[in-house]
């Protein structure tokens, strides 16, 4: 006769102790921001090793150690994981609106070539504005959501701040100025441009902005 006892609840276990329950429904408030935080960091670098047509909802979740899902649930499509992602990178950029207030308008080229190679300057700035860029240069999907990023969250915001006839496209024109500069610095690497002095660029681009902004 069997005089084992039946199975149940804590059985293999120790006499006297008691099994932890499998945590259900949602994580914490901290853990999931902990969580999204990682995803995100993790899509930004993937974005920036592989671009964007390489890079995967799944690849991303792989490397940042969860399900594809989870991935979906934070941040929806490919394409919005992209947008979280350079909305993230590019947030010290957003900040260029505000180099037009600190100052008088007759500086404001200066400020806003400074403000913008100081950006470019620094290496842990630079290399998610690299991503963004290359993915933007080479995906249409990705350069729509530059776009509209650049568009709303930039170019709208120093428009505003203008109070000049034509203030989009005086802005439009300034970013084009700065972009293609920093296309073909940082991403082309064209010489002698690519390794001149950074005060250099800012002495000769600050007077081309400046018109482009505030030139009748």
């Amino acid at each position: 006769m069997n005089d084992r006892p039946p199975a149940g609840p804590g059985a293999g276990t120790e006499a006297g102790t008691t099994t932890t329950p499998r945590r259900r429904g949602r994580p914490p408030r901290t853990e999931s921001a902990d969580t999204r935080d990682r995803i995100l960091t993790t899509a930004r670098d993937e974005f920036s090793e592989r671009g964007y047509e390489k890079t995967s909802v799944r690849g991303i979740a792989k490397a940042a150690g969860v399900d594809p899902a989870l991935v979906h649930h934070y941040f929806g499509t490919k394409e919005q994981v992209f947008e979280a992602a350079i909305t993230q990178s590019f947030a010290p950029a957003m900040e260029a609106p505000r180099a037009i207030e600190e100052g008088p308008l007759d500086g404001v080229g200066e400020r806003l070539v400074r403000f913008f190679f100081g950006i470019w300057e620094n290496p842990a700035t630079r290399t998610p504005l690299l991503a963004i860029v290359r993915s933007a240069v080479t995906n249409e999907t990705a350069a729509a959501v530059f776009r509209r990023i650049v568009a709303t969250q930039v170019l709208r915001r120093i428009a505003g701040r203008l109070d000049l006839p034509d203030a989009e496209l005086r802005a439009e024109l300034a970013a084009a100025q700065l972009v293609g500069t920093a296309v073909l610095r940082y991403v082309i690497k064209v010489e002698p441009l690519a390794s001149a002095d950074p005060e250099q660029i800012i002495a000769r681009l600050a007077p081309v902005v400046q018109g482009h902004l505030t030139a009748p």
